[in-house]
């Protein structure tokens, strides 16, 4: 019923358009507008991202262009699905998968939770510190979320912890899976700026840092109720803490062949990304865990995954030729520097139109639909592209955890074995997703938090 109504509202569009007198070059900055409005009116009614950005594409192409689409359309998808960068996008999430079903997240999160369990808090603390690690290896927040969801849920059973403040701590966390290097979201937003991965990745370092500390913040000051603990709790022996360093030691390899490579300019960011592919395949080969069958449901969820991003990529790409060539952005970068606003005035218009469609549209279909946009104007108003870079990479994130429409949100709500309500993980993710905005107007205060890092190793 929806793609009915889609295909009648595209045709009507269509025909209205042409009748106003649209043409080659006769795009206004009103029909502009009406545009933007129409695709957050798709996305917000469930319309398959990847088919609403390739028909719009395709239809305001034909409206207001006389280059006919076929001319355009097969070296435009071509040229996103050539690029080397972008196979690391597939890795990373392969490496993701070898290391989930090889068991080593799971250990992983053990080993973690006997270093942090004296801390206020305890295994709220592990959740953030679990999926921090583990995101330094799989580049992906959904990817994150799901692995440590998986592993995390079963350790509060019989606990007195808050159920809010756990789905709340494991969804933040996830979140995290796109900020800390290897992030997949820096990758796409690299392809389409054409900016240094690898400067992107420094630049997230110091942002990193300050999310994660914001959380830990957030879970000391609720420990007491969230995290009650048992008087009668036994102390975990420093021989025994020792001894899990083993359970440490395969995610701190991957770590370091991904991002030592990628830091000490060994490798780029898709050559680092199939080392530690090869990396998680030898580990689960010393595990035991390394088998055909294993490799197979791997891969297919690596390629379903994929599958889903290049769609929405190559359909995106459509969109924004047509846009480029007719001059959208750079009327829309007239308007905004036009306006009465100091830039910092303008930025945070722009945070704002972020944070709004994160409410409704996932995090990742939503940079590239908009930066092709926006772009251009934070350019104008004189801010760096690479401080930029991790700005909308932290919007990403939270969108992925906002109300109702985070994705994040349901794919923990998926793992639960008791089905309570999705409201539950709404409440306990709220106090994150706050300081996760005050983590983001101090990289505006600060930008430096991101830029010094960058400069220093240039």
């Amino acid at each position: 019923m929806i793609a009915i109504v889609f295909l009648l509202v595209i045709v009507v569009l269509t025909i209205v358009l042409t009748l106003m007198g649209a043409g080659p070059g006769n795009i206004l900055i009103g029909e502009s507008l009406l545009l933007v409005v129409l695709f957050c009116a798709f996305f917000g009614a469930g319309i398959y991202v990847a088919a609403a950005l390739g028909v719009l594409g395709l239809i305001v192409g034909f409206v207001f262009s006389d280059r006919p689409f076929w001319t355009f359309l097969g070296q435009t998808v071509w040229t996103p699905s050539s690029s080397f960068v972008l196979v690391a996008v597939p890795l990373f999430l392969l490496m993701g998968e070898i290391l989930l079903r090889a068991g080593l997240s799971e250990r992983l999160y053990r080993a973690l939770n006997v270093w942090l369990d004296r801390l206020p808090g305890g295994l709220l603390h592990t959740n953030i510190a679990a999926c921090g690690v583990f995101s330094a290896i799989s580049g992906s927040s959904v990817a994150t979320a799901a692995t440590m969801g998986s592993v995390a849920l079963p350790f509060f059973k019989g606990t007195r912890y808050d159920p809010k403040m756990v789905l709340g701590s494991l969804a933040a966390g996830g979140a995290l899976g796109n900020l800390i290097p290897p992030g997949i979201t820096f990758i796409i937003y690299a392809l389409i700026t054409e900016q240094s991965v690898s400067a992107l990745y420094l630049a997230a370092v110091g942002p990193s840092i300050l999310v994660v500390a914001l959380f830990i913040l957030v879970i000391l000051l609720r420990a007491r109720t969230a995290a009650p603990v048992a008087a009668d709790r036994p102390r975990i022996p420093l021989r025994d803490k020792l001894k899990t360093i083993v359970d440490l030691m395969p995610t701190a390899a991957l770590i370091l062949i991904v991002l030592g490579t990628i830091y000490g300019g060994l490798a780029t960011a898709t050559e680092s990304a199939a080392l530690g592919v090869i990396g998680s395949i030898v580990f689960a080969a010393i595990e035991g865990k390394l088998s055909l069958r294993m490799l197979n449901a791997s891969a297919e969820a690596t390629a379903r995954n994929t599958a889903m991003i290049g769609a929405i990529l190559f359909g995106a790409y459509v969109l924004n030729y047509v846009f480029v060539g007719l001059g959208v952005p750079q009327q829309l970068a007239k308007l905004v520097a036009a306006m009465p606003l100091p830039p910092w005035g303008v930025m945070l218009l722009i945070i704002g139109f972020y944070l709004a469609l994160g409410t409704f549209m996932e995090g990742f279909s939503m940079v590239i639909t908009t930066l092709p946009v926006v772009y251009p104007v934070m350019l104008s108003l004189g801010y760096d592209p690479v401080w930029f870079g991790v700005i909308v990479t932290m919007l990403v994130e939270i969108a992925l955890i906002s109300p109702p429409d985070g994705t994040v949100l349901y794919v923990l709500q998926g793992m639960r074995k008791d089905a309570g309500p999705i409201t539950d993980i709404f409440s306990g993710v709220m106090p994150f997703m706050l300081v996760y905005i005050l983590a983001l107007l101090v990289l505006m205060w600060f930008p430096d938090i991101a830029l010094w890092l960058p400069r220093v190793m240039k």
